[in-house]
Formats: C-alpha cells, structure tokens, sequence
C-alpha cells in the first residue's frame, strides 16, 4: 500500500509510470477522491508534474471534510473549515489510463496532512485500517460492488423505458453498452454482468471480486467510466438514489465473501447454509450495527425514498437465503468460492470507502463476540408482524449512528464527527421539502 512507501520511492515509481503513459499517449492525471455526502472530488495535474504529485503530494483544503450535497458547507468539532491544507497522494497502484477520456489517466488518492502524516479523516485510509485489522486476524476478505444507474436523453428522461431486464432496452443501446463493455475491459476490469435493470433507463454492472480497498477503488473507476462513455453518447448519467418518484433506485448492493487460508467460509460449514462460525458471527456483528451503518452505506435525504419495502431495497434488518427483501442476502453460489453475503440495504450515493470499512468494522465486533445469527426471515419481512424496520429517514439513521460507540472508535473522531456533521447539516437542508422536491434536488448530484 502506498501509506508504507516514502516519498522518494512513489517518486521512483511515478517516473516509471511517467515514461509509459507518455508512450500511451497520456497528458494529464486526474487524481480522485469520495468526500463525506458521498461526491467525488478530483484535481488533476500535467503528466510532467505526476513525479512531483507521487513525492509532495497535491495541496486540497480540508474543507471538503464537511461538504454537503448541494456543495455547500457545514462545521464539526473537529474540523478545522477553510483553515490549513491537506496533500492529495496518489496511488499509483491503481493508476489507469483512461479508455473514454483519450489522453487522460485516473488513480485514488490517499489524503495527508502537511507534516506527512495519514488525515484522520481519510476515507479510503479508514477502509485500509479495516482491512488491515481483518488481516490481522489471518483472515481475507473479498467484496465488489454492484454499480446501478439511470441514463437519460438530453431533455432529462430517461432514455429508455423498455421492460426491465428487457431485450428491447438492450437492442435500443446497444451500442452503448457494447462501448462500456469496450472501456472497463480496457481498463483491466473483469467484467461479470452488464445488463438492463428494472426502473426505466436504468443498467447494472458487476465486476470480479477484490480486497475491500480496492473493490472501493474500482466502483470510482467503474462510475468515471460510464459517465465518460454516456457523455460521447450524448448521455446523461445518474447514480442517485432516486431518479423517478416511486420508482425503484440505484442500489450499491455490497457483497462480501470472509475467506481463511484460501477457504472460502460462507460454504462447507456447520451453520446456515454452510456457514462456518467465523462468517455467521462476522456477519451477525454487521447486522447488529446495521440502522448504524446505514450513515455510511444510504447516507442522503433521497437514500430513504429507495429504501422501502417491496422495492428489493432491504428496508428490514434480517437476513435470508436469496431473500431480495431482507438487508442481508445470503447468496450461496453454484460454486464453494461463489458463496457471498449482499447488503442490499447500500444505495449508489455512498462513499464505498465508509461503506465497506464500517461493515468490516461492525463484522469484527461480531467475530470477536461470537455473535451467532437470528433467525432467518425466509419469507417476505413485510408480512411479518415481528419485522424490524431499518431507520425510515436521514435523521433516524444518524441517530443509530451517534449511538454506537462501535463505530465511533472504528473510524476515528475526526472522521465520524464529519460524518455525522455532514448527515445532520443534509437533514436540516431538506427539512419540509415534498419526495418530489429532494429527487429533483439530488438527481444530477450523483
């Protein structure tokens, strides 16, 4: 990882990285990072300065930490506003030329402060913490992360409204996807699924399984992709939770497979469907910590018009095999390595970086418990009296979240004030707006 790497030796590496994209035909680097309401942020930087970004670092304000959707600004206690600097350090690991921006390369960025220290209020070094402490328990984890959006025409529609899962939405942008298809491929991705998805224009795509950082680092590549592909289509692009009133919205389902010693351990096992100990009580700890975890995993105003039942959103905290109703889907696979558990209570506006470190965090807490798993809801929780109802608003959410000490401790005070700040600050926001108001509000910011 680049936070164990001086800065002479990211220098080494940049200009080795430096005389091929040249070579590529690369002129500039775009540096990105996920801040807090779940926006991406980039700076970028000519292919000359890249030696001197790998060393130093690229300046970005600390404010960011407590940005809100519409882009303007809130306060924590921790937080030190328009004061002081903070470095944008790429890793260049990840560095990628870019299929649908000819001439430009992409890599995340881990954020410093100015003495070269880790920010605490790093996302992405947040998810690196939690697999670390995964690690240190001789324990791998695998995720990915579905990626769902809506494309529209230039009026703002949706593009298609053909059936969903429809061959004629697949005919009409063909394509389209076959560009997509074109770009992640090119980009070294491995794609597993491309397909039309129920709402009308929406898509979906899913990616082979990596670490927890990186399978984050790749749902920002995955987004930057489509969004530059849609573009050079004459296509609008949305990752809101929301799109249409009523409508099903874009999910972020994160799906995660805990494996020891090249074993996968959601197969073969004595408990639920195959369960070893270790993955019932990892997953037990997340459920637990779920109305907590949906800060970081639905973390707007818009995430809670998706997240209601009889929408496959997940809006019950229960689990069950293939259950498309409860927040956690027990997959089993065809297969001993397929075998993998959904949260498909996660929509498309979530730093996957806070989404993915919170839920190892949570796991953690319920390995080192022995938390066993509930009973499981085998039918649809709606129609049962004994259902449990995840938070039903923003402002419920953030109040499971400034409960739990858990997480408080996992990600850090600088980071979980932000967090917290940035969710009270967007409640407050859109207090008394109509659903129709917050979509309208929120459609274009993702």
């Amino acid at each position: 990882m680049i936070i164990t790497r001086s800065g002479a030796d990211r220098a080494a590496q940049a200009r080795a990285a430096e005389a091929q994209l040249a070579i590529d035909g690369i002129d500039g680097v775009v540096f990105g990072w996920v801040d807090n309401s779940g926006l991406t942020r980039v700076k970028s930087v000519p292919l000359s300065q890249l030696v001197h970004a790998a060393e130093f670092g690229v300046g970005a304000p600390p404010c960011f930490d407590v940005a809100l959707v519409d882009d303007s600004f809130t306060s924590a206690p921790s937080s030190t506003g328009a004061v002081g600097d903070l470095r944008l350090v790429p890793d260049l690991d990840r560095l990628t030329p870019l299929v649908a921006q000819p001439g430009w390369a992409w890599a995340p960025a881990d954020r410093y402060t100015q003495d070269g220290a880790p920010h605490p209020g790093c996302q992405r070094g947040f998810a690196r913490r939690a697999t670390e402490a995964v690690a240190r328990r001789g324990l791998t984890l695998r995720a990915g992360i579905e990626v769902e959006w809506v494309v529209a025409d230039a009026t703002g529609d949706p593009a298609t409204t053909g059936p969903g899962y429809g061959m004629t939405r697949f005919i009409e942008h063909s394509d389209y996807l076959r560009d997509v298809l074109r770009a992640l491929t090119g980009q070294g991705l491995t794609v597993a699924q491309l397909h039309p998805e129920y709402a009308a224009g929406q898509f979906e795509v899913s990616v082979a399984a990596e670490g927890p950082v990186e399978a984050a680092d790749t749902t920002m590549l995955i987004r930057h992709t489509i969004r530059a592909v849609s573009a050079r289509h004459g296509l609008r692009v949305s990752y809101a939770p929301v799109f249409t009133e009523g409508a099903l919205g874009n999910g972020g389902h994160l799906h995660l497979s805990l494996w020891r010693e090249g074993r996968n351990l959601g197969h073969g096992g004595p408990g639920p469907h195959g369960l070893h100990a270790e993955a019932e009580h990892f997953l037990s700890g997340a459920l637990a910590q779920l109305p907590a975890l949906l800060a970081l995993g639905a973390p707007g105003v818009a995430s809670y018009l998706r997240l209601v039942p009889a929408h496959f959103a997940g809006a019950y905290r229960c689990w069950g095999l293939e259950n498309r109703e409860a927040a956690l889907r027990l997959v089993t696979g065809s297969a001993a390595g397929q075998a993998n558990a959904e949260f498909k209570c996660f929509d498309a506006a979530a730093n996957p970086y806070l989404s993915v470190g919170g839920v190892l965090a949570a796991g953690l807490a319920g390995l080192d418990a022995g938390l066993p798993l509930p009973p499981e809801t085998r039918d649809d929780p709606a129609a049962a009296a004994s259902a449990e109802r995840l938070p039903v608003s923003l402002s419920e959410a953030a109040d499971a979240f400034e409960k739990s000490a858990l997480l408080r401790q996992a990600l850090g005070r600088e980071l979980y004030e932000a967090v917290l700040a940035v969710r009270r600050a967007e409640a407050d926001l859109f207090a008394g707006r109509s659903d129709a108001e917050v979509i309208e509000a929120t459609r274009w910011r993702y």
